[in-house]
């Protein structure tokens, strides 16, 4: 019998299998000090400190690569036919079940190495891992630029598509 494995499988298996490693620790510190650290003074802190350690590319890297990806993807969306993508979530419950379908398939990726970036950078910069932290800053990273560049390449591919096209001088 032969087991393949997608690529987009891999990344996310090691994702949870670095969370789930994380996870023993983090809840030893959470019994001994009580802070749970997530969207605490502390958590808002050590972010400042990311941006200017190890891991600093990242935040410029991950959030271009999903604007690219979201740009791609509004111009389907516009070829397609469907609504901008945050007006459709929003507003067209036939459409939001395939809309999130298509966005999960086209940032699983991404989401995955941010995570695994953000504990590696975690680890790194505080000698500690705190997995809800990875949990939240690694798909943010991605989901927000994803969105808003998804939403606007599809208006904008819609606005260039109803121009009359431009007859030049020959």
């Amino acid at each position: 019998m032969k087991l393949s494995f997608s690529r987009s499988s891999i990344l996310t298996a090691l994702a949870i299998a670095i969370l789930l490693a994380a996870l023993p620790s983090a809840i030893a510190r959470l019994v001994r000090t009580g802070d749970p650290y997530l969207l605490t003074q502390r958590f808002f802190e050590d972010m400042f400190a990311r941006l200017s350690g190890v891991g600093r590319l990242r935040f410029i890297l991950q959030p271009v690569a999903a604007l690219l990806v979201g740009t791609r993807d509004g111009i389907k969306d516009s070829r397609g036919g469907c609504p901008p993508f945050l007006a459709g979530l929003v507003s067209h419950r036939a459409l939001r079940t395939e809309l999130i379908r298509s966005a999960f398939a086209s940032v699983r990726d991404l989401v995955a190495i941010a995570i695994i970036l953000d504990v590696i950078s975690q680890f790194l910069i505080f000698q500690e891992v705190h997995p809800g932290a990875a949990l939240v800053l690694g798909p943010l990273l991605i989901t927000v630029p994803y969105s808003i560049s998804r939403a606007l390449a599809n208006r904008i591919a819609r606005r260039r598509g109803q121009q009359a096209p431009v007859i030049r001088p020959g």
